[in-house]
């Protein structure tokens, strides 16, 4: 695909899904770059801590998907990791590009800040208080904690940050609805991000009636985007659509 794709997205708030990974290598400087040349709101990543201590941003714990190296990025230092080039990446036509790599935090930051994008940050595994104490105090530092999202699978990662950020957005990932989750979001001041086609439109009311965001990942069709858009969803977040 040559350009990202349009639809009728009324007031929806689009995010760049790894960057624009439709386009470019997921989590990369250029996957980051190609959404902040475009319209959209925000750009979600991924992130790891290496074994020293370092914020990188990919998606898997392990490189093999995107690289002929495969490293575990937990068990590994941020030396190494910056040395694993994505030559597997499905973009990569003809000689393996050199820009390939698994970026920093402060280098997705950057981005974020030049291109005057919302982070949005996936917080990958378990990370403690301290942790995550760091990964807000680098955002703030980039001047860029005000605009940020910090969404999890893990519920105590957003119930730690949330102790610690009693006002910072939160978005709890789900594959699927449970009615006994709104509760629990409603009392936490968490919100929604879930698989699109987990979500109904009387989902959707009874969370804005709590006052909380629903977001929906990955939806890459128009039509499938536009439903959504109907039924008000105040985030998209998708590889290609924009």
């Amino acid at each position: 695909m040559s350009n990202t794709l349009s639809f009728n997205k009324k007031a929806v708030r689009m995010i760049a899904h790894r960057g624009v990974s439709g386009l470019e290598c997921e989590n990369t400087v250029a996957a980051f770059v190609a959404a902040g040349n475009r319209s959209y709101f925000g750009i979600e990543t991924d992130v790891h801590l290496t074994a020293d201590g370092h914020f990188v941003m990919i998606h898997d714990s392990a490189t093999g998907r995107l690289s002929s190296t495969d490293l575990c990025v937990e068990q590994a230092t941020l030396a190494q990791c910056r040395q694993v080039v994505f030559d597997r990446c499905p973009y990569v036509n003809g000689a393996p590009r050199r820009d390939l790599v698994m970026p920093e935090l402060a280098d997705y930051l950057d981005v974020c800040r030049r291109y005057e994008k919302a982070p949005v940050i996936e917080i990958k595994g378990r990370m403690d208080e301290a942790a995550l104490a760091r990964l807000a105090a680098q955002t703030e530092a980039a001047g860029l904690l005000a605009n940020a999202v910090f969404i999890a699978f893990d519920y105590e990662n957003l119930a730690c940050l949330r102790r610690l950020l009693p006002r910072q957005p939160l978005q709890f990932l789900t594959g699927e609805w449970q009615n006994a989750l709104l509760d629990r979001l409603a009392a936490d001041r968490i919100g929604l991000d879930i698989y699109y086609e987990s979500l109904t439109q009387p989902t959707v009311d009874a969370l804005h009636r709590q006052g909380l965001a629903v977001n929906c990942w990955t939806c890459d069709r128009p039509a499938d985007a536009e439903r959504l858009a109907a039924w008000g969803v105040d985030y998209i977040t998708s590889n290609i659509l924009e």
